[in-house]
């Protein structure tokens, strides 16, 4: 289920240029300083790129990916000028988002006979998992849809009250229940409520505990099924929220998240206050799961569609 025209596309490149600057800077500073005095790409260069690359947070393996294929081009181009090593770059990256995005082994399909599409939320505590709700709501309330979301993190009485907040804030209805409740009750409740007022979209949030594994993965398994006691096909996506000013903190919370449960869409919040912005990169390739979203600011139109065109050609862009 897309967003599909909200906002004016100047403004969204102009929040994500904005949102990026930081990485751009960090990445191309580095980038200059690893052929200043080379004239052409040879293994000093390449072994600087790799520095460049991994301190980027685009993570080692993904880097080495990366590395393999310039050094591909650049044996069977014999010359290749440093000039050319950033369109290089940018189309090497580029054809790696595609990949994630063409290999996702996940078919989401949109839900059956008339019921609502269905999004579970998961995510550790700090990573921006409520707000990123509450902005998708808002957006999706802009569309026209009918949407209600269920307070499924009963672990903490501040996440119940964060919702309930933005529930308020954009004008959905909230379903929720006593702290310490279950959960899966909560979700139980939410799409008997939605289904039967006619919803479009559902949000269900959830606790975010990865010291106990095992609870987490039972707590999840529970949550999908009793959903599909309401919606057989529920959830229709399960959406990974993570944090991307954490760097590389950020790629050990989504291999704990795939190992508990199977993610099939990733939100990367916080990216317009930071210089980690290669984590987007590096993150996608390793789990093979596209991402769908990135936050850029505090506003409701700030949390935008990840677009890897639009990503790819800010990152690099002033950089030709």
């Amino acid at each position: 289920m897309a967003l599909f025209g909200l906002f004016n596309k100047k403004k969204q490149q102009e929040t994500l240029d904005k949102g990026l600057e930081k990485t751009k800077t960090s990445v191309f500073d580095k980038l200059a300083r690893a052929v200043a005095g080379k004239s052409k790409v040879d293994d000093d260069v390449l072994d600087n790129l790799e520095e460049v690359l991994i301190t980027s947070d685009v993570g080692v393996d993904t880097t080495l990916k990366i590395i393999e294929r310039i050094e591909k081009r650049v044996a069977r181009d014999k010359y290749v000028s440093t000039t050319e090593l950033n369109n290089i770059l940018r189309e090497e990256i580029a054809a790696l988002l595609a990949e994630t995005e063409n290999q996702s082994t996940v078919n989401i399909q949109e839900p059956t006979a008339n019921n609502p599409y269905v999004i579970l939320v998961v995510g550790v505590n700090g990573v921006g998992k409520t707000t990123t709700i509450g902005k998708l709501a808002w957006q999706f309330k802009q569309q026209g849809k009918k949407v209600y979301l269920g307070a499924a993190d009963t672990f903490r009485a501040a996440a119940v009250e964060q919702l309930c907040i933005w529930g308020e804030r954009v004008g959905v209805p909230v379903v929720k229940q006593q702290m310490g409740s279950d959960p899966a009750s909560v979700a139980f409740d939410t799409l008997q409520s939605a289904k039967a007022n006619g919803a479009d979209v559902v949000l269900i949030d959830t606790a975010g505990r990865l010291h106990n594994k095992v609870g987490l993965m039972n707590e999840l398994k529970k949550i999908k099924e009793v959903m599909k006691k309401v919606i057989p096909d529920a959830p229709h996506e399960v959406l990974l929220v993570l944090d991307g000013s954490t760097g590389q903190n950020a790629f050990e919370q989504a291999r704990q998240f795939a190992a508990v449960t199977q993610i099939t869409a990733l939100a990367i919040t916080k990216l317009d206050g930071t210089a980690k912005g290669g984590v987007v990169i590096g993150i996608s390739d390793q789990l093979q799961v596209p991402v769908k979203y990135i936050g850029l600011g505090e506003g409701m139109e700030d949390l935008q569609e990840f677009d890897r065109k639009d990503f790819v050609d800010s990152l690099f862009k002033g950089s030709e």
